[in-house]
């Protein structure tokens, strides 16, 4: 009798959430990552401390369905972010598939997110560093749909620019949304957590 091979459950260990350092970043569209990653170390209470050996804000404890799970805000700027997350994989001795990514996608609607195994870096700076450093692409990532601009903006204006008031109840929800995707995938796997919230 032919055994099946058991697909793998993909279960992230460290979260890494995208940004741009300086506060005059603080609020945009592009650090969306980095306010995802906030909302869930003030959701599960972890504190956040700055590593130098990682050139960033790091903090981990115990979160929901999960033993352990790592946070990360690299300090590098958005197109060097590689940097980063591959001080952590080292030090960590993390395989590809324990991340999960969370960053900005023009291409998806306002407050809607997309969760995947693998892809390209679709253009972004930041993704482009990570695949770079840590040579492949096949990591988990979770992107949060920003908008396109509206042709009045360029789009480094648009990315580079603060929610607006209407804008901003949207993103309240989805913080929540996302928080809830990210949490089943601790649980049950990212694969999981495509499907109910792709």
């Amino acid at each position: 009798m032919k055994e099946e091979k058991q697909k793998k459950i993909v279960i992230p260990n460290l979260i890494v959430g995208l940004g741009n350092p300086e506060p005059k970043y603080d609020k945009t569209r592009h650090n969306i990552g980095f306010e995802i990653v906030d909302y869930l170390a003030d959701k599960w209470g972890f504190s956040w401390q700055k590593n130098n050996k990682f050139n960033g804000f790091f903090c981990e404890g115990i979160a929901p369905h999960r033993q352990k799970v790592r946070l990360l805000k690299p300090l590098t700027y958005m197109n060097r972010s590689g940097q980063s997350v591959r001080a952590v994989i080292d030090w960590y001795k993390l395989n590809l598939d324990d991340l999960l990514i969370v960053y900005d996608d023009m291409d998806i609607p306002l407050g809607k997110i997309r969760l995947r195994l693998s892809g390209s870096a679709g253009g972004h700076n930041g993704m482009k560093s990570i695949i770079s450093h840590v040579g492949g692409q096949k990591f988990p990532r979770c992107r949060i749909g920003i908008g396109k601009s509206e042709g009045k903006k360029e789009t480094i204006g648009h990315v580079l620019g603060k929610f607006s008031s209407a804008e901003t109840p949207i993103i309240e929800d989805l913080m929540g949304v996302t928080q809830g995707a990210i949490e089943l995938s601790l649980k049950d796997g990212v694969e999981k957590a495509m499907s109910l919230y792709n």
